[in-house]
């Protein structure tokens, strides 16, 4: 940049700021927000503009602009003062329409102008007056006008001016009526469509007429060798498109599809038009592609994804493209940018059949790990005996078992013997531990042999296996073998035999898992208090009371919360609780106060920590407060709230305190 043009620029900042600086109350600002009307520079115009909308005297203001519209010559300073005077609102509206008697149509036309930005109901009357107008100029603006003011005699007028004597007045008038959204009768429209000069308006405005001869019009015209025709087409179809239900989008997709396949490289211009910068057209594109079905287009369409409001639109253009298309999807995915890998994966995941299961397998040779679960579920939707051993295998990635797990259960349906021979050779070829669970949950009491035989495994990881799994088969073999397994050498087989233990329940678990709650492991022993909570074994109540006071605060977290559940919550344990020094027992014990014998005393325990060091305690109690509803420990939360100073605490006393006052 030269220092001349660098001089000039520093210059209009100046001016700029000069002018944003200006008080509206200071005497002289009227003159100074004019005369920056006149200056070279857009921003400065802007700024002037804007300074006059503030000025107090806005009758004032609205007359000196007037005056501005009439200074010929100076169109940057008319067309500022057009937009001041088209953000003052009602207070305007007297002068311009007097401005409509003015003997200068230029004048005119800037106060029709004016008019229809202000968007206001009541002068749509001397709108339509002005439609009458000697002047053709002033005839179109008002017709324009018109378009952005709506109301009914307004679209009555429109639509009497498609038979205009001018190809302007029909051209404002189609223009306005698509505005409006207010289509007339399709034959009326279709009519203007071989006007040239009115082609583009008239298909936009087909676009919002019934589907069916309108359809077959607007793809006509995707044959035309102009492509703003064609892009004015694609936009009309796009917007056709919008909101059908399934019976009438088949039959806009039949009727587009009869016309388009007979038009010579149409599948080139939809390609092409899936890459416009326009959103509109990119719509249309799609609703094209979808209705041609040419898998060719998939990786196009699948790139339009950049688009988030076109998400919806693609994945059901791909599903309009057929295995062909699915096929080049897959074979190319790597090639895709990441929003359109993203969402031609999940088009795949509806997509696939029993043919799909090579490509996908060979996707997950290289995809990300988004991509890989994505096609995991794509497996399971297949129907296909083929993915069950890639899916069994998929079991011994840790990142990845949980949805194998659930594509699984979807083949096992289908293929409930070749899914249990697949999973009883992934244990015999001790493949992965996790398949021994889904194993257990398909084959029943048939694999209890198993189970009872990898419960002795060399390798503990099979012995926790087993032992789970046999719990949720039967309710005899899974106690006995969870009985045994609490002597085992392994921390983490003991753990597997306690939560089998708790999901079985009963009294003999319940003696077990006493035993459990002694075990060397700390693993074990919190393991054991989550069971004992599960389980509803009521007499290990006095274990867990006296772990409610053990110095290990995970422990005496899990006990409160075991507690809670076995509904064995008594003020003493919840003094305990309350009294230890981590601060996760104490909110542990907050939220059980609600299960608390009687609710006076659980009120007395939750007021004697509204003063407590830690402001998160200090918002539980307030919370257990509000949920107890004792109006009488008002005071209390009051006296709180006034001396609290952490947001989060404060917020709580104030909820509190609006429930309690019933507020």
């Amino acid at each position: 940049m030269s220092d001349a043009v660098q001089s000039l620029a520093g210059q209009e900042e100046v001016r700029y700021r000069a002018l944003q600086a200006v008080d509206p109350r200071a005497p002289g600002a009227l003159e100074t927000f004019t005369e920056g009307l006149h200056d070279e520079s857009w921003r400065v115009r802007h700024a002037a503009a804007e300074g006059l909308r503030r000025l107090p005297d806005a009758e004032g203001v609205a007359a000196r602009l007037i005056s501005v519209l009439g200074e010929r010559g100076e169109t940057g300073a008319r067309n500022a003062a057009a937009e001041a005077l088209a953000g003052m609102g009602t207070v305007v509206l007297r002068p311009l329409m007097h401005l409509l008697e003015h003997e200068d149509p230029d004048q005119r036309k800037l106060a029709v102008d004016i008019l229809g930005h202000l968007g206001r109901a009541e002068v749509e009357d001397v709108l339509l007056r002005s439609l009458s107008d000697v002047d053709l100029n002033v005839r179109v603006s008002a017709a324009e006008a018109l378009g952005r003011i709506g109301g009914e005699a307004a679209v009555r007028a429109l639509e009497d001016l498609l038979d205009a004597d001018t190809s302007l007045m029909r051209l404002a008038a189609l223009e306005g009526l698509a505005a409006l959204r207010k289509a007339p009768a399709t034959a009326r429209v279709m009519a203007l469509v071989d006007e040239p000069l009115l082609q583009r308006s008239a298909l936009r405005l087909l676009g919002l007429c019934p589907p069916g001869a309108s359809t077959e019009r607007i793809c006509q015209s995707l044959a035309s060798s102009v492509r703003s025709v064609r892009e004015a087409a694609l936009v009309a179809l796009g917007t056709q498109a919008t909101g059908l239900g399934p019976y009438e989008r088949n039959e806009l997709d039949a009727v587009a599809r009869s016309v388009l396949s007979r038009i010579p490289e149409m599948t080139e211009r939809v390609a092409q038009a899936l890459d416009v910068e326009d959103v509109r057209v990119r719509a249309g594109a799609l609703v094209a592609a979808g209705a041609l079905g040419e898998a060719s287009l998939a990786l196009a369409v699948a790139e339009v994804a950049r688009e988030d409001r076109l998400l919806r639109e693609v994945l059901f253009t791909l599903g309009q493209l057929g295995a062909d298309g699915r096929r080049l999807l897959l074979k190319n995915m790597g090639a895709l940018s990441l929003p359109a890998r993203t969402v031609a994966a999940e088009a795949l995941v509806l997509l696939v059949d029993a043919t799909s299961v090579s490509e996908l397998c060979a996707l997950l040779e290289w995809a990300e790990d988004d991509l890989r679960a994505v096609v995991v579920r794509a497996l399971g939707r297949t129907r296909s005996a083929e993915a069950l051993i890639p899916l069994v295998d998929l079991l011994a990635d840790p990142s990845l078992s949980g949805t194998a797990t659930r594509a699984l259960d979807q083949l096992i349906v289908v293929h409930p013997l070749a899914a249990l021979a697949a999973l009883e050779s992934a244990v015999e070829q001790r493949t992965t531990p996790v398949a021994v669970a889904v194993l257990g949950r398909l084959g029943g009491a048939k694999v209890l042999p198993l189970l009872r035989r990898l419960a002795r495994d060399v390798e503990a990881p099979w012995r926790a296996a087993a032992v789970e799994a046999a719990s949720r088969v039967s309710g005899d073999a899974g106690l006995e073998l969870a009985r045994g397994a609490l002597a085992d050498e392994s921390a983490p087989v003991r753990i597997s035999a306690v939560r089998a233990l708790g999901r079985q329940g009963g009294k003999e678990a319940g003696s077990f898992l006493g035993l459990a709650l002694k075990d060397e492991d700390r693993a074990v022993r919190l393991a054991a208090v989550e069971a004992v909570g599960v389980s509803g074994a009521t007499e290990r109540a006095l274990d867990l009371e006296a772990l409610v006071r053990h110095g290990d605060g995970a422990l005496a977290v899990l006990a409160v919360r075991a507690l809670a559940k076995l509904g064995k919550v008594g003020s003493g344990m919840l003094w305990d609780a309350l009294g230890h020094p981590d601060t996760e027992v104490v909110k542990a014990a907050l939220a059980a106060l609600t299960s608390a014998d009687g609710a006076a005393d659980g009120a007395a325990l939750a007021v004697s920590l509204v003063g407590h060091p830690r402001w998160d305690v200090r918002a539980a109690a307030a919370r257990v407060l509000g949920d107890l509803g004792r109006p009488e420990c008002l005071p209390v939360l009051q006296q709180a709230l006034s001396v609290e100073h952490d947001a989060l605490a404060r917020r709580a006393l104030v909820d509190a305190v609006a429930r309690l006052s019933g507020r």
